[in-house]
């Protein structure tokens, strides 16, 4: 490496930095004031930048110059992640989500489970099922019966997974989730519904679940995930004996206090167990076109992370705010606010949380 570079700069950390603002190698070194060429030889560690470099570097992506300066982090491979709604996220928008992935499992995780005892993982492996049957077994699994949900992150909470928010910058991308060193994660837009958040946080269970060993991406793929979702969240001899005798949108919207999914869902459900003719599911899905899918009739509360909410809460307590973790993360208080549900929200607020009996109290280390 270049003697009269900086001797600690660390080259991935230039990489993530980049691909979470988007920048191609050409772009940051016309802002920076160096050539690609340059760029090109930061992030492949031949040589190193200046310190007047390093500190355009910073100003430029927006990230504190010790960031730079810190330990090698492992990317989170694209190939692993799985991705909904592939045809409308461009290669940018998916590298985006994963750096910011990458920062919540290389770097959030660590910190957290470093200083609290969190939930052991119990995310069986149902590769060998049917979408439908993984969505039985895993119910029977985790002693849920057919019962309705009352908050879907808490629960994958209590069995494990690690569940963060995607930046808003990312909002082409539903969600994606991926195992890392045996460890379950996901990743949930915020801008959607509230409804289709409970839906993506089922579906991305489906992939984890069922595609623990494989590249989980393909129209096949996110049909077995979707299926996974509407069988887990709607189990069918419960729907059925909850089903309306004439089911419109307003007698499937009562439906959606007690199971807490989106009236299409539900609808498409009824419609796929036999309790609403194909005429009515129709006129169904007509209306609500008309409407506007983004617009729910009787909208549900959002969910958020209880565990971050609980963690950071007595992090809080003991001292350590929120611009203290970004400081010892070495990150942007956004970056943490990105990955936390927007922090303000989890810390209290009005979103719907489940009693504290959901999620195990956490032990600070």
């Amino acid at each position: 490496m270049n003697s009269t570079g900086v001797e600690s700069f660390e080259p991935s950390r230039l990489i993530l930095a980049r691909d979470r603002a988007g920048l191609t190698q050409t772009v940051l070194g016309e802002l920076v004031g160096v050539s690609a060429r340059t760029i090109k030889g930061y992030e492949a560690g031949s040589i190193a930048p200046s310190h007047q470099t390093l500190r355009d570097l910073a100003r430029v992506l927006e990230y504190p110059e010790a960031f730079f300066l810190a330990a090698a982090i492992e990317a989170l491979p694209l190939e692993a992640a799985s991705f909904r709604a592939l045809s409308k996220a461009s290669a940018k928008i998916r590298n985006k989500a994963v750096a910011s992935g990458t920062f919540a499992v290389s770097l959030l995780y660590p910190f957290l489970s470093e200083r609290f005892d969190l939930p052991a993982v119990n995310v069986p492996d149902l590769r060998e099922e049917t979408p439908e049957g993984a969505a039985e077994a895993l119910r029977s699994h985790w002693g849920l019966g057919q019962r309705p949900i009352p908050h879907a992150v808490s629960l994958l909470e209590s069995r494990g997974v690690r569940v963060f928010s995607l930046s808003e910058d990312c909002d082409a991308i539903d969600a994606f989730s991926i195992w890392r060193d045996g460890v379950p994660f996901v990743f949930l837009n915020t801008r959607k519904t509230a409804e289709r958040s409970i839906f993506d946080t089922a579906h991305e269970l489906g992939h984890l679940v069922l595609h623990r060993h494989g590249v989980p991406q393909g129209h096949d793929a996110e049909n077995q995930a979707d299926r996974f979702a509407s069988h887990f969240l709607l189990p069918e001899s419960a729907i059925r004996a909850d089903a309306p005798t004439v089911a419109t949108v307003a007698t499937v919207a009562a439906m959606k206090k007690r199971w807490r999914a989106s009236t299409a869902a539900i609808g498409r459900r009824l419609h796929d167990l036999g309790r609403m003719t194909d005429y009515h599911y129709t006129q169904f899905n007509k209306y609500l076109s008309q409407r506007g899918r983004r617009i729910e009739p009787a909208p549900i509360s959002r969910e958020t992370s209880v565990v971050l909410r609980k963690a950071l809460g007595e992090l809080a307590n003991e001292g350590l705010d929120a611009k203290s973790i970004a400081k010892a993360l070495n990150l942007p208080l956004a970056e943490l606010r990105a990955l936390t549900f927007g922090l303000k929200s989890i810390e209290g607020g009005s979103n719907q949380h489940p009693s504290r009996k959901t999620v195990p109290p956490l032990r600070l280390v």
